[in-house]
């Protein structure tokens, strides 16, 4: 029970990585609040990890502050002190520069960064009260790869490796700050990326299997088995960097 004791916040804590993630920290010991914009997911999560007493759903909106700020008054008011942030919450949409628009920066920045400082922004002063405690961002290896049709996501995760950086020299002895990375993710994200082709959703993951060196797709349970790592104090040393989970992709040669 590597958390046990534990509290741990998670936003986007309701479908694929971050559901995986909520199951994986109660099953730790951890109680878990999870927030989303899921209001069904999220209740029928929160009986399945044995109520209140183990698992709140909060419905919020990483985008709006109001939201976010309640989000913490709630969790401190359920379970008493919060212990751990994992920053979720994501959003995608496709395109290159030359179809940015205004819809796109509000779905995609907004979610993906200003939703992650808005849930730090409130965060933090939950983690300082409880003494100290552990910040946890989704990134993705898109920070890295520039993948085809996908301008504005890569650029979004590409910020949060720079926001570990900074809280890292920021909050120095008080938070520890890490960031994982996964790589191909077996997720409704992913199917999303999917629409338009002309093939079926499997062949396409397949094919996409057959390139990976573990010749695999990730499971949202590998990335939520690696979360708890992170958040565990098995990781005390582990801080300001970003750990991949990508099966070796980023290990494969341009050709």
């Amino acid at each position: 029970m590597k958390l046990q004791g534990k509290t741990i916040v998670v936003t986007g804590g309701t479908s694929g990585i971050g559901a995986a993630c909520s199951r994986q920290y109660v099953a730790e010991g951890a109680r878990v609040v999870m927030a989303s914009i899921q209001p069904e997911e999220g209740k029928k999560l929160e009986e399945e990890l044995g109520g209140q007493e183990h698992a709140l759903f909060v419905p919020c909106d990483v985008t709006c502050e109001q939201q976010v700020s309640r989000l913490f008054e709630t969790a401190e008011a359920h379970f008493g002190k919060v212990h751990g942030v994992h920053c979720n919450a994501g959003a995608w949409a496709q395109g290159t520069v030359e179809s940015f628009d205004d819809a796109i920066w509000e779905r995609v920045m907004g979610v993906n960064v200003q939703g992650v400082l808005w849930t730090l922004k409130y965060g933090v002063g939950a983690l300082r009260r409880a003494g100290k405690g552990v910040v946890l961002v989704t990134t993705s290896v898109a920070a890295q790869i520039g993948f085809p049709q996908h301008a504005v996501y890569c650029a979004s995760k590409a910020a949060l490796e720079a926001i570990i950086r900074c809280m890292t020299t920021d909050y120095a002895g008080e938070i520890r700050v890490v960031g994982i990375s996964p790589g191909t993710i077996r997720t409704p994200m992913l199917e999303a990326t999917c629409q338009g082709w002309d093939r079926p959703v499997e062949d396409l993951f397949r094919e996409v299997a057959e390139k990976i060196p573990v010749r695999r797709l990730g499971e949202p349970e590998d990335v939520a088995k690696a979360a708890v790592f992170l958040m565990s104090d098995d990781a005390a040393y582990i801080n300001g960097t970003i750990v991949t989970l990508d099966g070796g992709t980023m290990a494969l040669p341009p050709w």
